[in-house]
């Protein structure tokens, strides 16, 4: 087996996922229209991105025993995503409790389950697949100091780390000034940066403060208006998502982080890994579900 160019550090999840005309309100009951289970989690999503978009892929991550945790297990083989780093520990696998409207918008519960048993160890453990890769991707549904220390090590081994700050939550100086690419969207950044993210402009201005903290790049992704990204050395840039009829966005952030890694593995410069990234998640919400709206990379068309 070829040694994997991505590392995806994160949360492996089942999503139970109900459609319907449209979002309960508290308190409210509404009928729905179908129910599925599909493989999902911010992290499994990304990793299967990337796969599928064309980098040799591995997940460090934690599944419980369980049924879910088995058919979790295969799905990713099944993408050719390495699971020597995934850990199978007693309990529930976790679970994504998902509501889809008819405008394709959705309301997320998520359950940790065998995600809260990811540590420090298992970075560790892995370190050898650390090692092997050129970008590292994590996001916030695994414990905080697991992902703290993964960058640590990500960081001294000189790999291009991506960090996904979701859940949202405060981020300590120093690890900021380790994240090569910080990918947030608009409730994040304007979480993170204490400013007003209601255009490309107010992107762009968040994006600027969180590069002062620290990030080397900011990515602001902004659902239907696009991407503005801030980089070192140049001016902030806005790409335009493809126009698309979205039928379900649930995977959208986490197919866009895939294709950035894809095409940052690959060598691409940053604003074509970004439109390719856009591309592909363009594809993901014109389809239901988390992984199995996600693209393979010859559906790609720049």
């Amino acid at each position: 087996m070829s040694a994997p160019t991505v590392v995806v550090v994160g949360s492996v999840n089942m999503d139970l996922v109900a459609k319907g005309e449209r979002l309960p309100v508290p308190g409210e009951t509404v009928a729905g229209a179908s129910f599925t289970t599909i493989p999902g989690g911010k992290g499994a999503n990304q990793a299967v991105a990337a796969a599928r978009l064309g980098a040799r892929t591995a997940m460090i991550a934690c599944v419980g025993d369980d049924v879910f945790g088995e058919s979790l297990t295969r799905v990713l083989l099944a993408d050719e995503v390495d699971c020597r780093g995934v850990r199978v520990v007693p309990g529930s696998s976790g679970v994504a409790l998902i509501v889809v409207d008819g405008a394709g918008r959705n309301g997320i519960v998520v359950v940790p389950g065998a995600n809260g048993q990811l540590s420090p160890a298992d970075v560790d453990r892995n370190e050898a697949l650390l090692a092997g890769a050129r970008v590292v991707a994590l996001q916030h549904e695994v414990p905080f100091e697991t992902v703290e220390h993964a960058v640590g090590r990500a960081h001294a081994l000189g790999k291009l780390v991506i960090l996904n700050p979701a859940p949202v939550r405060p981020l300590p100086p120093d690890l900021v000034r380790r994240i090569d690419y910080l990918v947030v969207n608009e409730i994040e950044a304007q979480a993170l940066s204490g400013l007003e993210v209601d255009s490309a402009e107010g992107a762009a201005a968040a994006g600027r403060r969180l590069r002062e903290a620290g990030a080397a790049n900011v990515l602001v992704t902004l659902g239907a208006r696009g991407v503005v990204t801030v980089a070192a050395g140049a001016e902030p840039r806005h790409d335009p998502a493809p126009q698309v009829k979205a039928v379900d966005t649930t995977a959208a952030g986490d197919t866009f982080i895939g294709g950035l890694c894809a095409g940052l593995v690959e060598g691409q410069p940053l604003p074509e890994a970004v439109r390719f990234a856009q591309a592909a998640a363009a594809i993901s919400v014109t389809r239901f579900g988390a992984q199995t709206s996600i693209p393979r990379r010859d559906e790609v068309v720049l």
